[in-house]
């Protein structure tokens, strides 16, 4: 029994220092390093991170039209100068860049800016021309002095956006008892200026139905303080509201806005009274 034992032993040993390191991978698979490099271009980062463009969108729960209690509309104005929004104008990556790059490929729809109920789709050569200014500019061949005039076509500049509206909906869910809101549209907001440079106003450009482009942001990376390794996408930056905004207008018999009887701090008091009410709203359901 103990010589049998032993050349068990003798034989497991034999086994593994005879077995390889390493499992035998064909030669056309393996990628050097180098290969690597000169395949992709060079690595900006320490790993090549994938979770962002492999990350699945869950979808909305399901709401019944018979649980839906009780529901508010309301407009948002979110500045990209707060220092909290930011990140929406990331020189590398705004936001209103990745709006533009994406309807001019035709990966989200774009509505007209008429209003915001998303009944007028516009096709992406309405948008590619949206904003886009042409110039005519006279020029001289330094050769034979002849005078040549040539169209020149300015791209909107994204430091001219500087601020977005948004238009969400807050509605009571009866089946789960629980206040949600959901974000319908983002229209970003162009600055008109005159022939001296001088700020006239500022208009919508379009409307971007936020439930049909969430794919598309969900692909879309955000600046991060703190932790450039957070894999925190625009998508998840606007489910969490990480962002500041006020209240510049409420569904209402008159469809007015706030500076349309309001102005001054009595309108900026009375968009946080509005924010205070659907607070107050939910806290009433309840008792303790």
């Amino acid at each position: 029994m103990k010589i049998t034992l032993k050349l068990l032993g003798i034989s497991f040993l034999f086994l593994f220092f005879a077995a390889p390191a390493t499992a035998q991978v064909p030669d056309n698979i393996i990628l050097t390093e180098a290969e690597n490099e000169d395949e992709q271009g060079p690595l900006d980062d320490v790993v090549d991170k994938r979770t962002i463009v492999e990350k699945r969108v869950l979808p909305y729960d399901h709401i019944r039209e018979a649980d839906l209690f009780w529901e508010k509309r309301i407009w948002r104005v979110i500045d990209v100068r707060e220092k909290m929004n930011l990140p929406w104008a990331y020189p590398e990556r705004p936001f209103f860049t990745i709006l533009m790059e994406a309807a001019e490929a035709g990966e989200i729809t774009v509505y007209d800016a008429e209003n915001d109920k998303f009944t007028a789709p516009l096709d992406p050569d309405e948008v590619a021309s949206m904003g886009a200014s042409i110039d005519t500019v006279t020029t001289f061949d330094p050769v034979t002095y002849e005078e040549k005039i040539q169209i020149v076509t300015n791209e909107i500049n994204p430091e001219d956006v500087k601020r977005f509206r948004v238009k969400e909906i807050w509605f009571f869910d009866e089946e789960s008892s629980t206040l949600q809101v959901r974000i319908l549209g983002i229209a970003p907001l162009l600055d008109v200026k005159d022939e001296n440079g001088n700020f006239k106003y500022e208009k919508p450009m379009f409307w971007v139905y936020y439930p049909g482009a969430r794919e598309m942001l969900a692909r879309e990376r955000v600046f991060n303080y703190g932790n450039d390794a957070s894999p925190m996408s625009w998508e998840d930056l606007l489910e969490m509201r990480f962002f500041a905004s006020f209240v510049y207008k409420e569904s209402n018999v008159f469809d007015q806005r706030l500076q349309d009887y309001l102005s001054g701090v009595d309108l900026l008091l009375e968009g946080r009274n509005i924010e205070a009410e659907i607070f107050n709203f939910e806290h009433d359901l309840w008792s303790y």
